[in-house]
């Protein structure tokens, strides 16, 4: 076979066998089929997809394409979470300790941000000395012996991926679900799962503002979960304002320690719960999702959640002595309020203007190999349905750089509406897709 032959079928709307994606798939990789052949293919994909049988060799055969994690002599189910990326989106931090505190093995391999979009990596190296880098060795004997290991995707771990993902950011390829889809399942299966809980975000902070092409990629991945006989449950959430009060990578620190201490803020609290206890279902440690969501709460209120982050935080080589005082995290120096223009309720909140405007003080990254500021951010006080006085602080704008600051502060002004009339927040959870209980 050869690609031309491949990308004109596709081209054409024909399908491909098993064995000649994964011939595509080994010889991209391998440097034997060139990128521009490569990117004839993703095209013909963005125009005709790939029926459900196909996108399951495609994934299987991205993530065969490199090292796999073999974690089966672990004993006890492995479920992991994954979120499509939204802003103040610290979810992953809380509930992996809390999950885990209640017997679940935990093998989660998050990203860095990107954009408007936070990293779980980023946040969690702002924690002096957390290593979040592991060879799959190593990954394995601290999942074996902690049962929760936060880390990242490894060099050798799906590289066929990483090359697919440069190329489709290069050719106007990245919004083909079947591509996203086979993106993330392929890193996460490559996890030797039991069981993943996916968080599908939509609204004007997501990566899928709309929510018909939110849940299409949520369906499509639970597919693919099926086929391959690993059970996958997605919830779509709403991105329209962003998690929580924090927008940063300290500050987002300092709000998962609150919510392991009970203290969080509601919605932080309500999706860690929800996502917590559709993972316990999955791991055999509850029977129904009432039962492990009293699991999770017994786990905080007792201080076992707790307990599970700083075993973490020790055995990654960070400095458990944060959890105690979060003043030993980054802090920026200087400190603006933005404050309410006129009485009423905030009908506006928007999550994309608050990210923009946090990227733009130095909290993300433009480029991959841009730096980021672990102390700058921004503190929402005031969120969609709440009612705001003249002069009352909308937000706090944390910054160290006085030109970033210049361009950022206008991008998150904007964020806010005030109403005359009451306005009634939005529902977080909007949908949950999956297999029944």
């Amino acid at each position: 076979m050869t690609a031309v032959e491949l990308i004109e079928r596709k081209r054409d709307g024909g399908t491909l066998t098993g064995n000649e994606i994964r011939w595509l798939i080994t010889e991209y990789t391998a440097g034997t089929v060139a990128d521009y052949q490569m990117s004839a293919m993703l095209m013909a994909i963005f125009i005709h997809g790939l029926n459900g049988e196909d996108l399951t060799v495609w994934t299987e055969a991205m993530l065969t394409s490199g090292e796999v994690l073999e974690l089966s002599d672990i004993a006890g189910c492995k479920v992991d979470k994954h979120s499509t990326g939204g802003v103040g989106d610290k979810i992953s931090i809380p509930l992996a300790p809390m999950v885990g505190a209640c017997g679940v093995k935990i093998p989660m391999m998050s990203g860095r941000g990107l954009g408007h979009t936070g990293g779980t990596l980023d946040k969690l190296e702002t924690i002096p000395g957390f290593r979040t880098g592991f060879s799959a060795d190593q990954f394995a004997i601290l999942l074996a012996e902690h049962g929760v290991v936060l880390g990242g995707q490894s060099e050798h771990l799906v590289p066929a991926d990483r090359k697919l993902y440069a190329l489709r950011d290069a050719t106007g390829t990245v919004p083909a679900i079947p591509l996203i889809a086979s993106s993330i399942m392929s890193k996460k299966l490559a996890e030797d799962l039991d069981g993943l809980v996916l968080d599908v975000k939509f609204g004007p902070g997501a990566f899928m503002e709309e929510i018909d092409r939110a849940r299409r990629l949520a369906e499509t991945m639970v597919e693919i979960g099926d086929l391959r006989g690993t059970r996958v449950v997605a919830l779509l959430t709403d991105m329209s304002q962003p998690l929580g009060r924090e927008v940063g990578n300290a500050s987002e620190i300092r709000e998962s320690i609150d919510t392991l201490r009970g203290e969080g803020p509601a919605d932080i609290t309500e999706l860690t719960y929800v996502l917590g206890a559709e993972m316990l279902v999955m791991g055999e440690v509850a029977s129904s999702v009432e039962e492990g969501r009293t699991l999770l709460e017994e786990a905080v209120a007792t201080g076992r959640a707790m307990e599970k982050f700083a075993e973490i935080v020790t055995a990654q080589g960070g400095d458990a002595q944060v959890l105690e005082n979060p003043e030993l995290l980054p802090t920026a120096y200087n400190t603006d309020t933005l404050e309410a223009p006129e009485s009423g309720w905030v009908a506006r909140c928007d999550a994309l203007s608050i990210g923009v405007g946090a990227m733009r003080l130095g909290a993300g990254r433009e480029r991959k190999e841009d730096n980021i500021d672990p102390a700058v951010g921004v503190t929402v006080q005031a969120k969609v349905g709440d009612h705001v006085e003249k002069g009352d602080v909308l937000a706090k704008i944390h910054w160290n750089d006085a030109y970033a600051r210049g361009i950022a502060t206008p991008l998150i002004t904007s964020a806010w509406e005030i109403s005359e009339s009451p306005v009634e927040a939005p529902q977080l959870i909007a949908e949950r897709i999956g297999s029944q209980r």
